[in-house]
């Protein structure tokens, strides 16, 4: 695929982050990942990005991602396009984006660098040594240590082909609003807040209807529904999801540190497709959680 197609997918449809799926002594799983991926292929998501935020990227170490990612591309092969995480310090990052493009992935999530702060020369530089590293198509993330301004995009833009595609995780409309306006349709344009089914609406009006959806992992039919309906404008169904199921979810979600991923993995283990624990620094929900987590599926019907 090359990037100006995957460009072309990341332009319509759902998009979504597949959990990566743990046993009990938080060694990767492949069989369950597999069977994972296999569940949510009717479903109907556009493109799958595995091993990303959801997907506890930062807590892979380099034999386990390319497990990850080849177990991936095994089982979606010929039907869901899989961008693979990247990220960390330059030469680490490139390794990463090598190694996706080296297994057949059709791009990478580049995720935000590391710690330390850097000015928008120094991020400039790191991506585009990444997207000059490999042939695919790239989607950087702007989110954590990575705020790329509408100047230095554009320097990128220029510079680097294969940079097809800017996903949001900051939330600034005045800063989102002036990057859609300065870089026009040059990019794919993606929503990337947690639980982003809330802020889609608000993402549309500014000229990004595209959205990954971390729900996807354990009400498809659910995350499904909502994205056709946002896509449709028919803002009746997106409201009584968002005050029945989304508002009430969040608000449990926000309960502790890194819920946006193990509430994730809690839903997935109340209906039936478990991926395990997550890894530490992050935790598990606690059982009182879980139970409220339980009463909202439940609320939504068969998945």
């Amino acid at each position: 695929m090359s990037p100006q197609e995957l460009k072309a997918v990341l332009q319509a449809g759902l998009l979504s982050f597949p959990l990566t799926d743990f046993d009990a002594q938080l060694n990767f799983a492949p069989r369950s990942y597999a069977e994972r991926l296999e569940w949510l292929q009717p479903y109907g998501a556009s493109a799958l990005f595995a091993a990303g935020g959801t997907g506890e990227f930062f807590s892979l170490e380099p034999g386990e991602y390319s497990e990850v990612i080849k177990v991936a591309l095994d089982t979606c092969r010929g039907r869901t396009p899989i961008l693979a995480g990247a990220g960390g310090g330059t030469t680490l990052a490139i390794k990463y984006a090598q190694e996706a493009e080296r297994l057949g992935a059709q791009g990478i999530l580049l995720l935000p660098h590391y710690l330390t702060e850097a000015s928008q020369e120094g991020l400039i530089a790191h991506v585009e040594a990444v997207c000059k590293s490999v042939r695919f198509g790239v989607v950087v993330y702007n989110r954590g240590a990575c705020k790329l301004t509408p100047a230095s995009l554009q320097v990128l833009a220029d510079r680097c082909p294969n940079l097809i595609g800017f996903k949001d995780g900051l939330g600034d409309i005045e800063k989102f609003v002036a990057i859609r306006q300065t870089l026009g349709e040059r990019f794919a344009y993606l929503g990337g807040l947690p639980t982003a089914e809330v802020f889609a609406g608000a993402y549309k009006a500014m000229g990004c209807p595209v959205y990954s959806s971390a729900v996807f992992n354990f009400i498809p039919a659910t995350a499904m529904a909502f994205y056709k309906a946002h896509a449709a404008n028919d803002t009746a169904t997106c409201d009584r999801l968002i005050r029945d199921f989304f508002l009430p979810y969040i608000a449990l979600r926000n309960k502790g540190e890194g819920y946006a991923v193990s509430i994730v993995k809690a839903g997935a283990t109340l209906v039936g497709h478990s991926a395990g624990p997550v890894r530490p620094p992050l935790s598990d929900l606690a059982p009182a959680e879980v139970d409220q987590l339980g009463a909202l599926i439940s609320r939504l019907g068969p998945q």
